[in-house]
C-alpha cells in the first residue's frame, strides 16, 4: 500500500512542476531581455554605449555659469531640429566639460566649460537601454509616468521570487520523497 505522505507529496510536486513551468515560460523572454540588458549596462564604458567624456583644451580660466551652458546645448540641439528641453546637467570640474542631456531624446552635448565650444554631440545608448532594462521605455514613448517602469519591474521581480522558490522546492522535494520512500521500505 501507497505511503499517504509519500502520494501527497508526489502530488504536490507534480502541480508544482507545472506552476513553474507555466510560470517560466512567459517570463523567459524578458529575463534574457533583463540579463542581456544588465551585461551592456555593466560595459557601458567598455563598448561605447556611452559617449567618451572629452576634456576642455584650457587648464585654466573662469567657469561659464551652468545655465550658460545649458543654453548652448539648448542652442545645438535647436539647430539640429531636436527637442531641447534638458534633462539634466552633469558638470565634470577635471574634465573642465559639462554633459547635458534632453528629456525626449538619447542625445548628450559636452560643452568646454571655460569657452563654451560644444566639444561633442553623440548618442547616449546606454540611457535607453537602460529603459529597456527596467521597462520605463514604455513610458518615455508614452504616457511620461512611471506607471509601465512600476508594472514591469513588480510583475517580474514577484516572478523571479516564484520562480527561485519553486525551483528551490523542485530541486529539494525530489529529496524528501527519496527518504520517505527509503523509510517506508525498511
Amino acid at each position: 500500500m501507497a505511503n499517504p505522505t509519500y502520494s501527497t507529496k508526489a502530488k504536490n510536486l507534480r502541480l508544482l512542476r507545472r506552476f513553474h513551468r507555466w510560470l517560466g515560460i512567459p517570463l523567459i523572454l524578458f529575463f534574457f531581455l533583463i540579463g542581456i540588458t544588465s551585461i551592456l549596462l555593466a560595459w557601458k564604458k567598455k563598448t561605447e554605449l556611452l559617449p567618451p567624456t572629452l576634456s576642455s583644451q584650457r587648464e585654466e580660466g573662469t567657469w561659464m555659469l551652468p545655465n550658460d551652458m545649458v543654453k548652448v546645448g539648448v542652442l545645438e540641439m535647436e539647430s539640429r531640429g531636436l527637442d531641447a528641453e534638458v534633462d539634466r546637467i552633469d558638470i565634470r570640474p577635471d574634465k573642465g566639460i559639462a554633459k547635458i542631456t534632453f528629456k525626449k531624446h538619447f542625445t548628450e552635448v559636452q560643452v568646454d566649460g571655460f569657452t563654451g565650444k560644444v566639444l561633442s554631440v553623440e548618442t547616449r545608448h546606454s540611457d535607453w537601454i537602460e529603459k529597456v532594462h527596467d521597462g520605463s521605455i514604455i513610458d518615455f514613448y508614452t504616457s511620461g509616468e512611471e506607471g509601465a517602469k512600476l508594472t514591469y519591474s513588480t510583475l517580474l521581480s514577484l516572478g523571479m521570487i516564484l520562480l527561485a522558490s519553486s525551483g528551490f522546492y523542485l530541486w529539494y522535494y525530489p529529496k524528501i520523497l527519496r527518504k520517505i520512500k527509503r523509510s517506508a521500505v525498511k
